[in-house]
């Protein structure tokens, strides 16, 4: 029987409603020959114009829909809904004025319960989101959401919701966005691919805003490639200027190609609001990296400037359409990039405080530049530390050491301002209160025990034998893997609340809580370069460190000599090895240690660095020789530990598989204790392991272990069962005071955005752990054997973790990479 034009219309528009627009348009095009009923001719003519705007067509939409509603024989309810067409389309095209008048005139025409309604507020509330009207769209969604509520429309209540996420990702919300996209997704995903991009486009944003651009990116490609095939070029574009706005933070050049292809995009649809804000974003990546040619084309170092009256043409063109934060972004940029330059003649647009995080901290950056071209320090730390104070009170609501060691992305420029003004100004209070916001910023919160979560802990068994399965340091990217991992940490951002937050100490508390015997060595990076703050009970001096440059290129050497050291123990290549270890552990030792420790009789130290100094090997530079000393995340975090410190009275050994002298280790370090605890290989599994962890005083693990660079949290102990990842030590109830990690590479710490490390050892320390015991390289079997076993020793009679480590390494003569991170004593 042919169908109906009634049933094609309903097919055409099931389609459009899952984006499927190429083939919803010839079903809707027979709809409209099989008809004569005005009435049901609009509603198709209004749909058929709809899917044509999606598909590029938007000229041909717009005219085929003011036909509609001029047409005689339509019903109020028709041209309400129609209305509501071409309110969608000039939306679309860029004309958000004239799109919300008639947003309104349809919205009022309908009931305000209906299906249709609800549709129609659905499209407003993402408008509104564009003008940053964020009130009026959540409520229109919230009414949208409960009349699919009422009507059990799962599919329409789930991209309600998702919209809800999004609105609250534009409004700071970053767990809440997380949550409800990601509660939204098994529904809206699984109703077609083009449904699933855009999702995966909306998110890219969320993680994009939590400085997990490559995660972000990855999604945004997918996206783009997606709209490509499927021939929805409004959408493509839309996630090549997502793409480019991700770009900006690290990749200027390939930002700025990106934001023109967006731009061109935009251009051939004839939406010029959409094409300015594609433009706006190749302006920003020039101003990122130096200055454009006549072709786009980025040319680094160059003294032209872009002109002043592309970025007034473009800025006014964004705020006539409603783009202000877009505009105000372009204009901070252009006036960050002429301070840099010298010049700060330009009067600064007034922000309001409703503008977005993005637009407040540029304004700040602007200022701390200005200030500090013109030699104005203290205005130039106090702009610097108000954007810093701003974005702490953001980051305090997130428990995550995920989302914590990310959302520095968001800083690092102010940072780098404050450092340097402190720096110029040589004052050792100024220098230790930077010092502290750059360590210490994610170290503040403290984070909410996660109750237990049985799909959490299920997708962790599962992507444990994914790992055994996937050989190579690759196996994340499969797809199966990638899923997984993704929905891991979207639980775990959701999952862990915090708790409360930790004071910086400053320069004078910290004098008077330190004793004779401690100094204190916080470790700058400045763009003058590296110095050190060195601080005792009675004094507190800068120390520059001008050999650091020089030095810096041995690092590249360093971590292959320290890899073929351990292996190669003996015959003529093991002294040719140690001959060039020696020296660049010498070079680094004087660069780094000579100047800052030349007038400190203070035994032990605390330490505390930047990223650029992430994954040294301290232990075993010549300058430490015989000194306990621990890695602090922050100092104000290990001074405020320091009252916890009691003596450790048991201890737990858990031996992984296929080490060589693992179940040794384990024997002789436990045998100096009078109450151990011991999983033997095959009895070692994560389970046992946690529970191990959660009764003993010190945790000790033998076991093979990997560092995951591009994302830290998954790298791992390999135990019986499969990996324990960094991910497994929010999920233990409890985490044991010290843990000693008898693994190669598990405490290296990846590094991201310039000051913020994360690893096994900072998920550990996050999770409750006092102090972890861990080696960023390879250590030779027989070297862990006896350090460890001989630091156990110490342990077992009271002694502090890196006190029994310094007397083990002068007892045994063995140097090895082990070192304390937090609080060592």
């Amino acid at each position: 029987m042919t169908p109906s034009a009634a049933d094609l219309h309903q097919r055409g528009v099931r389609l459009t409603n899952q984006r499927r627009y190429a083939e919803a348009v010839p079903l809707l095009e027979r709809a409209a020959a099989a008809t004569s009923d005005p009435d049901l001719a609009a509603r198709i003519a209004g749909t058929l114009a709809y899917a044509l705007g999606q598909l590029g067509r938007l000229a041909e939409g717009e005219r085929m829909v003011r036909e509609a509603l001029d047409a005689p024989g339509i019903g109020a309810e028709t041209a309400a809904i129609v209305a509501g067409q071409l309110a969608s389309l000039l939306w679309n095209l860029g004309r958000l004025d004239e799109a919300q008048e008639w947003f309104a005139l349809a919205i009022g025409g309908l009931d305000g319960t209906s299906i249709a309604g609800a549709n129609l507020r659905m499209n407003r509330s993402i408008l509104l989101m564009q003008r940053g009207e964020l009130t009026a769209a959540i409520a229109d969604l919230e009414q949208a959401y409960a009349t699919y509520d009422a009507a059990d429309s799962a599919a329409d209540r789930a991209e309600a919701q998702h919209n809800l996420g999004y609105a609250a990702l534009l409004g700071g919300d970053l767990v809440r966005a997380m949550r409800e996209m990601a509660a939204a997704r098994t529904v809206v995903a699984v109703v077609s691919v083009e449904n699933a991009a855009i999702g995966d486009m909306d998110m890219a944003e969320v993680l994009r805003d939590a400085g997990l651009v490559t995660e972000a990116e990855r999604l945004l490609e997918g996206a783009a490639a997606v709209f490509a095939d499927k021939r929805i070029p409004q959408a493509r574009a839309e996630a090549e200027f997502h793409l480019a706005r991700s770009l900006l933070r690290h990749d200027a050049q390939r930002a700025a190609d990106v934001a023109r292809d967006a731009a061109r995009g935009f251009g051939r649809l004839g939406n010029e609001l959409w094409q300015a804000r594609a433009e706006a974003v190749a302006l920003r990546a020039a101003f990122a990296a130096g200055a454009m040619d006549r072709s786009g084309r980025i040319v680094e170092g160059a003294r032209t400037r872009v002109r002043a009256t592309e970025v007034a043409r473009v800025a006014e063109l964004l705020r006539r359409g409603g783009m202000r934060s877009d505009a105000m972004a372009l204009r901070l940029d252009h006036e960050l990039w002429l301070a840099r330059r010298g010049d700060a003649t330009h009067r600064l647009p007034v922000v309001p405080a409703s503008a977005s995080l993005e637009v407040r901290l540029l304004a700040h950056e602007v200022r701390a530049t200005r200030a500090g071209n013109a030699g104005r320090r203290a205005q130039a730390r106090k702009h610097a530390a108000a954007g810093l104070d701003e974005l702490a009170r953001w980051r305090a609501s997130f428990g995550s050491l995920d989302m914590q060691t990310s959302l520095a992305m968001h800083g690092n420029a102010l940072l780098l301002s404050g450092l340097d003004a402190a720096v110029a100004a040589r004052r050792a209070d100024q220098v230790f209160e930077w010092s502290e916001r750059a360590r210490h910023l994610s170290n503040q919160v403290v984070p909410l025990r996660p109750p237990p979560d049985p799909e959490l802990a299920a997708d962790l068994a599962e992507l444990r034998m994914l790992r055994a399965d996937l050989a190579g340091r690759d196996w994340l990217a499969d797809p199966r893997a990638a899923e997984l991992s993704d929905r891991l940490r979207h639980r775990q951002w959701v999952a862990t609340g915090a708790a409360g937050l930790e004071d910086r100490i400053d320069l004078v508390a910290l004098q008077a809580g330190l004793d004779a015997d401690t100094a204190v060595l916080a470790y700058v990076y400045s763009t003058a370069g590296l110095s050190c703050l060195v601080v005792t009970s009675s004094d507190a001096r800068l120390v520059d460190l001008p050999e650091w440059s020089a030095v810096r290129t041995t690092l590249s050497g360093l971590r292959s000599d320290l890899d073929v050291s351990a292996a190669v123990r003996t015959g003529p290549m093991a002294a040719v090895v140690r001959r060039s270890l020696d020296a660049r552990l010498a070079d680094l030792s004087t660069a780094l240690l000579s100047g800052a420790l030349a007038a400190v009789d203070a035994h032990r130290l605390v330490l505390t660095t930047p990223g650029v100094l992430a994954g040294l090997p301290w232990g075993m530079l010549p300058g430490l020789a015989g000194r306990p000393f621990t890695l602090a995340g922050s100092v104000s975090r290990w001074a405020h530990g320091r009252g916890e410190v009691r003596a450790a009275a048991t201890a737990g050994f858990a031996v992984g598989p296929r080490v060589a002298r693992a179940q040794e280790e384990a024997q002789a370090a436990a045998s100096v204790w009078s109450s151990a605890s011991m999983l033997a290989e095959g009895e070692a599994t994560v389970d046992a392991v946690t529970a191990l962890g959660g009764r003993v005083d010190v945790l000790h693990v033998a076991a093979h272990g990997r560092h995951a660079v591009d994302n830290p949290l998954f790298s791992g102990l390999e135990l019986a069962d499969g990996v324990l990842f960094g991910y497994d030590i929010d999920r233990m109830p409890a985490v044991p005071p010290t843990v000693i990690l008898s693994a190669c590479e598990v405490g290296r710490s990846a590094v991201r955005w310039g000051e913020e490390a994360v690893g096994m050892t900072r998920a550990w320390l996050h999770a409750g752990a006092r102090c972890v015991v861990a080696a960023p390289v390879v250590v030779a079997d027989d070297d862990a054997t006896e350090l460890l076993g001989a630091m156990h020793a110490g342990l077992a009679v009271g002694r502090a973790p890196a006190v029994a480590l310094a007397e083990a390494a002068a007892v045994t003569g063995i140097r090895a990479p082990f070192q304390c991170h937090g609080d060592g004593f």
